[in-house]
């Protein structure tokens, strides 16, 4: 596959709604839309046979906005504003920048996956609707076989031509979520749990070498007790993205599914996860094959629980962790967490 790929940039006009592509890195910066966007409509409206999820949110802009769909638009203006605010640069994107978008052809559905951000679920989701009867039932998917490479179909799996049609045509939509509510979730999940020991060898280890006074040898060995602290140490760590990328759980959003490149047409939130599923399985046509399931609170990590992480966490690291996810707090409008003592 050629490493020259579509970056779709900017906003589509009411008028044209033609999204932009990249044939070489020469074209950068010459072919700009600048045309706002308005997506508009009821919660209720009906989808025709044979229209697409895309043409759905984009035929029913004359109607009555919904509460919704006002939300929707407001996410898209302010990403776009952010977008053009904070990025100076533009590149063509490569097989690597689309390997977390999920496709499916059935219903023209293109789904950035970003964990801790319910992704194993709508990972179970995005099976049900591409399994041809195969699935029915989220929840009756066990979780590791929603994450096994080869049950669902990436984007760069695709040829270039293939690539930028499904990019122009197809429904594009990612999750995102407080950028520390998610760190924290990762790393209680990856670090506080014993039988994570593929993370405590991988990571835990290395971590403990660099950032721990005088280590005991069984957590040299095993990994295990990393703290939050020394989590936070090895994040801010330039050594650490100079030697490999991050790991997922942990990566930025911005990096893993470029939202400045590629136009999202919806940007749901974990904090209204329910409602925002809703309405893309609602756009999709695809209510009445599934449901999103419903996902327990009681082991959630909340505001309040990342709050107590920080509480060990100088004020000097504190910042050097904001400025790391700085970008997706500017471009999913999280305001700056009232724990921090950056003030």
């Amino acid at each position: 596959m050629s490493s020259t790929l579509l970056a779709t940039l900017n906003r589509e006009s009411k008028k044209d709604s033609r999204m932009i592509e990249l044939r070489n890195p020469s074209e950068r910066g010459q072919q700009r839309s600048r045309a706002s966007e308005q997506i508009s409509g009821r919660d209720s409206f009906p989808v025709k046979s044979g229209r697409s999820p895309l043409q759905t949110l984009q035929e029913n802009d004359q109607l009555e906005q919904s509460a919704v769909q006002a939300t929707m638009q407001g996410r898209r203006e302010l990403l776009e504003e952010t977008c053009h605010t904070h990025t100076r640069k533009r590149r063509v994107l490569g097989p690597e920048d689309l390997r977390h978008l999920i496709v499916d052809d059935k219903h023209k559905l293109l789904y950035c996956y970003v964990p801790k951000v319910a992704c194993t679920n709508w990972k179970r989701v995005m099976m049900v609707l591409t399994g041809d009867g195969r699935y029915r039932e989220p929840l009756a998917i066990p979780a590791n076989e929603a994450h096994i490479a080869g049950n669902l179909r990436s984007l760069s799996e695709y040829s270039t031509a293939e690539i930028n049609k499904r990019l122009r045509t197809y429904l594009k939509f990612v999750f995102v979520r407080e950028p520390f509510e998610r760190l924290v979730s990762a790393y209680r999940n990856k670090f506080t749990r014993s039988y994570n020991t593929a993370f405590h060898k991988r990571y835990g280890t290395k971590i403990i070498q660099r950032h721990r006074a005088d280590p005991q040898a069984e957590a040299l060995e095993k990994g295990n007790d990393v703290s939050f602290e020394e989590f936070v140490y090895y994040l801010v760590d330039p050594q650490t993205q100079r030697e490999e990328p991050f790991n997922e759980h942990w990566e930025r959003v911005h990096s893993l599914c470029h939202p400045c490149l590629i136009h999202y047409d919806v940007v749901g939130k974990y904090e209204t996860l329910a409602q925002d599923s809703r309405y893309i399985l609602k756009l999709a046509g695809a209510e009445g094959e599934v449901k999103f399931p419903a996902t327990s609170k009681s082991t959630r990590t909340t505001g309040d629980m990342a709050a107590k992480f920080f509480d060990n966490i100088s004020p000097f690291y504190q910042k050097k962790l904001y400025n790391l996810y700085r970008m997706d707090f500017l471009l999913f409008n999280y305001s700056m967490p009232a724990y921090l003592k950056l003030r």
